[in-house]
Formats: structure tokens, sequence, C-alpha cells
């Protein structure tokens, strides 16, 4: 039986300003950095928090040439945080593009977007 979600594969054009994404914009930490020495490089990053998943970041023009017909589309991401107001104001204040926080029967949320213009969604979990 599958017991927890343990990855997200993200496939993205530029790692490097992924990575830089990821760790300095919105604290995430590298988990592990792989490099089979013929192009396959991936970096595992996660929230700095005990987190129990991490997300992958692929090089999406490898692994369509790898892999054709997969699916290299960015997944729908929910992220949580216990304070969405200052969440909200940290990311606007590093020139992240975010949305408004509109509230949702499950609570309060907005989104913001990558370097990519990837969006993901973050829900105020008390």
């Amino acid at each position: 039986m599958i017991s927890k979600l343990g990855q997200v594969m993200l496939y993205v054009n530029d790692q490097d300003a992924a990575v830089d994404f990821w760790t300095t914009k919105l604290g995430f930490q590298v988990i592990s950095e792989e490099n089979n020495g013929q192009g396959m490089r991936w970096i595992e990053v996660a929230p700095a928090e005990a987190a129990e998943t991490s997300i992958i970041l692929h090089n999406k023009d490898f692994v369509a040439k790898m892999s054709p017909g997969l699916n290299l589309g960015t997944p729908s991401l929910m992220f949580f945080t216990d304070n969405l107001d200052d969440l909200h104001h940290d990311l606007s204040n590093k020139n992240i593009k975010v949305g408004d926080i509109i509230t949702m029967p499950s609570g309060r949320v907005f989104n913001f977007a990558d370097h990519e213009d990837n969006y993901f969604a973050v829900l105020e979990k008390k």
C-alpha cells in the first residue's frame, strides 16, 4: 500500500535558476544533487523544516529526449503555511509574481509563479 507522497518531479528549462528560486526566494534547502555523467542531472529540494515530500528538479529538454511522450507539464502543487499574510508579503518583497489572497471554502489561499511562470498555490493551515 502507498503510505505517502515522497517526491514530485518538476521539469524546468534552467535547473540552476530553479535551484536559486526555490532556495533563495522560498527558503527551501537542497537535499541532494545527482549527475550520472551522461547529461542526466537532478536536484532534490524541500522546505527546510522536516518536509515529508520533496521536489526533484529535472532538465525538461533532456527528459523530453530520453522519454518522448512523457507529460512534462507543471504539476498543480498546493503548499501549506501557518501565516499566509507574512508569506504573501515576503514573496511580494522578493519580486515574485503573487496573486491576491482569496478565501475559499477550505481556507485562505494565493498563488505564486516561479522564474519560468509555473504557478503554484499556498493554503493557510492553522
